[in-house]
């Protein structure tokens, strides 16, 4: 029996997959950070002007129509 990893291939990598395992860890972080920003401005605007997020993208009349929903102020409900 002999003491050898159960992922002997994970060790025997290339410099290209290396590289390339780098570079998607750069770009992940870099989208983690855009996505940060990005609902920290959302949150910031709201604070401003009292629409939310959902309208400031579009899509307050799917929200409205819930809500107006959920305290069945509509006829019918999706």
């Amino acid at each position: 029996m002999t003491n050898t990893p159960a992922n002997e291939k994970m060790l025997n990598k290339s410099a290209e997959q290396l590289t390339l395992i780098e570079q998607l860890k750069r770009a992940e972080l870099c989208n983690g950070r855009a996505a940060m920003l990005g609902i920290l401005i959302g949150i910031v605007v709201e604070g401003l002007t009292g629409f939310g997020i959902a309208h400031q993208i579009g899509l307050g009349s799917l929200v409205d129509g819930y809500a107006a929903c959920r305290t069945q102020f509509l006829p019918f409900c999706f």
